[in-house]
């Protein structure tokens, strides 16, 4: 995870990163009190929302709910590119890895 925008840049409320997934690889699953935009760059992951699977790719948006149980995996061969945006004072802050 790269931190893009975040409390280093003086941003006042929310951080942006950027996230490889290489085949085969995924993000934590995980769930936490806050929604978080996503936009995927590049490549194609299988997002998982509560327990709904979403095939997403290059181009795709995509909102998780506050307290939504949340996994992005890499089923293919090239590695996906996204973007997450988050609250700065989220319990994850600057962290945690996965989104």
């Amino acid at each position: 995870m790269q931190i893009m925008v975040g409390r280093a840049d003086a941003a006042p409320s929310f951080a942006l990163r950027h996230f490889i997934v290489e085949p085969g690889g995924h993000t934590p699953r995980h769930s936490h009190p806050y929604e978080h935009e996503v936009y995927v760059v590049a490549g194609s992951l299988a997002a998982e929302c509560d327990g709904s699977v979403k095939e997403v790719s290059g181009g795709d948006v995509l909102l998780v709910p506050s307290g939504a149980v949340h996994q992005f995996v890499n089923q293919s061969s090239s590695p996906a590119r996204f973007l997450c945006v988050v609250p700065l004072e989220s319990d994850c802050g600057e962290d945690v890895p996965g989104s």
